[in-house]
């Protein structure tokens, strides 16, 4: 478990937009939040059980999984939020690409850059539960 504040209060809010997705949100938001979830859990308990290089290859091939995972759904379901996310994650797995080409350690830019990317996918699943949520609502008053 990470032992940084910062970190454990990403995770937190990570917990949290995917449960959002999982309660509210339609077939698309429940798939993407429990994808977002396995992801997340998967990338802790890899870096925990795996050497530091291993762990990195580990992550690469994670995000790039995830991100043909959103691409299907996005072209299963066709929703604004899923094409943002897998995105997203499409710029995830460029940035951990470059670090392994580089041969670079990561570093404080990488931990922004990651940070940031992943809280974008996760403000893109509340967005589209959010989104999903509103709409069933309307079809529930209109009949």
């Amino acid at each position: 478990m990470p032992t940084s504040p910062l970190v454990q209060m990403l995770l937190a809010l990570v917990v949290a937009g995917c449960a959002f997705g999982l309660w509210k949100g339609g077939r698309p938001e429940r798939l993407g939040a429990g994808i977002i979830l396995l992801n997340s859990a998967l990338t802790l308990i890899g870096g925990n059980l795996l050497a530091s290089g291993s762990s990195y290859i580990f992550g690469l091939v994670l995000d790039g999984a995830t991100a043909v995972g959103f691409l299907a759904m996005t072209l299963m379901f066709g929703r604004m939020w899923l094409g943002a996310a897998m995105l997203i994650y499409a710029a995830q797995f460029a940035l951990r690409s470059y670090y392994l080409v580089m041969d670079r350690k990561p570093d404080l830019l990488h931990a922004m850059i990651n940070n940031a990317n992943f809280m974008a996918i996760i403000l893109c699943i509340v967005i589209g539960t959010a989104a999903a949520w509103r709409a069933r609502v309307r079809r529930r008053k209109a009949g």
